[in-house]
């Protein structure tokens, strides 16, 4: 997903996020407004990230970013070697938005991306202390949540692999049509836990680029360069070959790495709104799947993956913020009733036969969605 919409180096994600629980009931607007008072600003412009504070003590943050600038901007949380603690993108000018996690002591640079490209305008921010102070008094149905999505992404990445298997066998065979149909399927479990995949870093450069993410020097390879080979060239010959085996490869490596991602409820309710993200910029637009138009394919399993993320969270949320829940689940079903409408048998109307009215639609959809679940993370923070 992001490496294939926005450049970066190898870009990773943590997740190391973890929630600050404790008691679920009495969690007071009085105390969110508490929480506000020690967040950290974030002004961003097209020139410079600037933090209210650099040096933090560890467990609960709240970073409320306001983009000064003129372009739509990014904020990442990086530890070191860039790897991702946390992030929120499509900030627009003169709008806000706010991030909560809870990180560990240690290094990391706050990075703004005007224009949501390059490495962005870094500060560095010191994490001190143990952190997760509370954390001891996490609720149980937390716990249960993050075991639940764990068990859900190790199935997506099971399932994902005999898929992939019967792709790369058709690309082998140099049967083009064959691995025409058996591409979108092929992702389907990635783009339900997309979150997840990229955080390992380097799996998904690897897996998931387009060409115009392509960093430097960087081969271009996985999905999307198998997806211009069989729609725009016609080709799967023994280059193409060479590369489905790869992806392969790499994709059995995601599948083993999944039982060890660092899962938190905060980061699952960030999951979610980073899969929303991504059919915001990357599948309503039609960018990701350029050539093969299968981008509700995606868009669908994206869907998927943020509403399993919610669900799961959603005992918490409830109990918490009611009329929270209530606006989630009318926006999903929405959103969700929506791409119905474009099923066709096992799979979606192409892409390039959607308008551009249509596509508005799902835009104001995908919006009207993205908003209250940018909330989801703090919801499942008691304070």
């Amino acid at each position: 997903m992001s490496a294939a919409r926005r450049p970066r180096s190898t870009a990773a994600a943590l997740l190391i996020l973890a929630v600050a629980g404790a008691a679920l009931t009495g969690c007071s607007e009085k105390k969110d407004g508490a929480a506000s008072a020690d967040a950290v600003q974030v002004n961003a412009s097209d020139t410079a990230c600037e933090l209210s504070k650099t040096t933090f003590p560890a467990g609960h943050v709240q970073l409320e970013v306001t983009n000064k600038g003129s372009k739509t901007t990014e904020v990442y949380v990086y530890a070191e070697g860039d790897k991702i603690v946390t992030e929120r993108e499509n900030i627009g000018p003169g709008t806000k938005a706010s991030i909560t996690a809870e990180i560990k002591a240690g290094t990391y640079q706050v990075a703004c991306k005007p224009g949501m490209v390059g490495d962005g305008i870094r500060t560095a921010i010191t994490v001190t202390g143990e952190g997760g102070g509370d954390a001891a008094k996490k609720d149980p149905r937390l716990d249960a949540a993050v075991e639940a999505y764990r068990k859900y992404a190790q199935e997506q990445a099971d399932a994902t692999i005999p898929a992939v298997e019967a792709f790369v066998a058709a690309v082998k065979a140099g049967d083009v049509e064959k691995a025409k149909a058996l591409y979108a399927p092929s992702r389907i479990g990635w783009e339900r836990t997309e979150p997840i995949a990229e955080s390992f870093g380097d799996i998904d450069p690897k897996t998931d680029v387009r060409e115009d993410g392509l960093e430097a020097g960087q081969d271009w390879t996985g999905w999307h360069r198998l997806e211009k080979a069989l729609w725009a060239d016609g080709k799967a010959g023994a280059d193409e070959a060479k590369l489905a085996d790869q992806l392969l490869v790499d994709l059995k490596d995601w599948q083993k790495r999944v039982a060890s991602a660092e899962i938190t409820p905060t980061s699952m309710g960030n999951g979610a709104k980073e899969l929303l993200d991504e059919v915001a910029t990357g599948k309503v637009t039609g960018e990701e799947e350029r050539y093969s138009h299968t981008d509700l394919v995606d868009f669908a399993a994206n869907v998927e993956g943020a509403r399993k993320a919610y669900e799961l969270l959603k005992p918490v949320v409830s109990a918490q913020q009611p009329d929270l829940a209530k606006t989630l689940d009318g926006e999903f079903d929405a959103l969700q009733g929506l791409l119905a409408k474009y099923k066709q048998g096992d799979t979606y109307t192409s892409y390039d036969k959607v308008t551009e009215a249509e596509r508005k639609t799902f835009s104001d959809a995908v919006n009207s969605l993205g908003e209250p679940l940018s909330k989801l993370a703090a919801a499942v923070v008691v304070k």
